[in-house]
């Protein structure tokens, strides 16, 4: 009997600990941003984004040629911020495009909210879109760029709509299941407590993994889709974006595999901004 209440005392003692840092994982590390783009010699205005809760988002927005340019919405990874996104908007916004910089919920300087998750981060995307349809009444070409789980969240919210020109996934990992089984090894929990694990925060953020998964998503997307991976990344490993690029369906996905990058290379990635231009160019979004 003793036996049996202590072996019930530890398994409940474990779980706590594991779902308390399930919770904990899912607060995301806040990185305020320390410059601007005026520091890159870039014109800006700082903007506040509504979104779904009531809660505002902190953007930088950087005028283009003008505001009937297509504009491209740069979403940072987990952890990240704008700022961290200004090498890609240097280039971008040089080749005459708007740029829209936002910080996901929970993250830089826009509000907080109960967690943060990969499908929150494409709602905040969202949001990014339909202030950019408020803002100017001309029609206006858009494109995603995201990066980590930025890059799943594009891919997310693109395939939700059909107002989308063109999309860039940088370093997205294929599936989410994938990423966390990578994630929970390193702590060496047993297999069924994985599965516990990863069944317990689908439940959490309300979605199942397949449903958000960019190995699917992408097949639903309706515009030219480039995903760009660094051979060097640790974290997510290229194979995933080999995964999303060979998966049925998904043919008309181009893939750029860039040697010596890794997970947060976005520096390196902006030596190759020509490329992503180019892609542009064929997607018919910059002459």
């Amino acid at each position: 009997m003793h036996y049996l209440l202590g072996t019930a005392l530890v398994t409940a003692t474990v779980t706590a600990i594991v779902l308390l840092a399930i919770h904990l994982g899912f607060r995301a590390p806040r990185r305020v941003e320390r410059g601007s783009p005026a520091d890159l010699g870039l014109t800006y205005e700082e903007v506040s984004i509504p979104t779904v809760d009531g809660k505002r988002l902190f953007a930088w927005w950087l005028p283009g040629a003008n505001d009937a340019a297509p504009t491209v919405v740069l979403m940072h990874g987990w952890g990240g911020n704008a700022e961290l996104m200004l090498p890609l908007a240097k280039p971008l916004h040089a080749a005459g495009l708007n740029v829209l910089l936002p910080d996901a919920r929970n993250h830089g300087r826009s509000d907080a909210t109960s967690f943060s998750s990969m499908p929150r981060f494409a709602e905040d995307v969202g949001a990014a879109i339909a202030w950019l349809r408020t803002r100017t009444p001309q029609p206006q070409a858009i494109v995603l760029l995201g990066h980590s789980v930025g890059a799943a969240a594009v891919l997310l919210e693109a395939a939700r709509r059909h107002d989308i020109a063109a999309v860039i996934s940088i370093a997205a990992f294929a599936h989410p299941d994938w990423m966390m089984r990578r994630q929970l090894a390193r702590l060496r929990l047993p297999g069924p407590l994985i599965d516990a694990v990863l069944r317990y925060v689908e439940w959490v953020i309300g979605h199942r993994y397949d449903d958000i998964a960019p190995l699917n998503t992408v097949r639903r997307v309706s515009c030219p889709v480039l995903l760009v991976h660094g051979k060097a990344d640790d974290t997510v490993p290229a194979t995933d974006a080999l995964a999303i690029r060979g998966n049925p369906g998904s043919e008309q996905v181009e893939l750029l595999l860039l040697d010596g990058a890794g997970h947060n290379s976005v520096d390196l990635i902006e030596r190759h901004a020509d490329r992503l231009l180019t892609f542009l160019r064929r997607a018919g979004v910059v002459q």
